[in-house]
């Protein structure tokens, strides 16, 4: 399975940043890193069910968060 992907530019400077920071680690690449960081920034949207949601807000009901 192939993932679509697009080329994104950094300067060389921050791109050696990152090589730096993430040397002795478990990071294997600079992308590697750098997508972790995205996806951190933009996790996918939870989807609940509708009991999943009636359970949500009583109890945000029951802390005084919503009326």
């Amino acid at each position: 399975m192939t993932e679509d992907k697009v080329a994104v530019m950094i300067p060389r400077e921050l791109y050696e940043k990152i090589e730096e920071k993430i040397a002795g680690t478990s990071f294997t690449s600079v992308e590697e890193y750098v997508m972790l960081k995205l996806e951190n920034e933009f996790p996918d949207e939870t989807e609940y069910t509708e009991e999943e949601e009636q359970i949500i807000r009583e109890r945000l009901r029951r802390l005084g968060y919503i009326e």
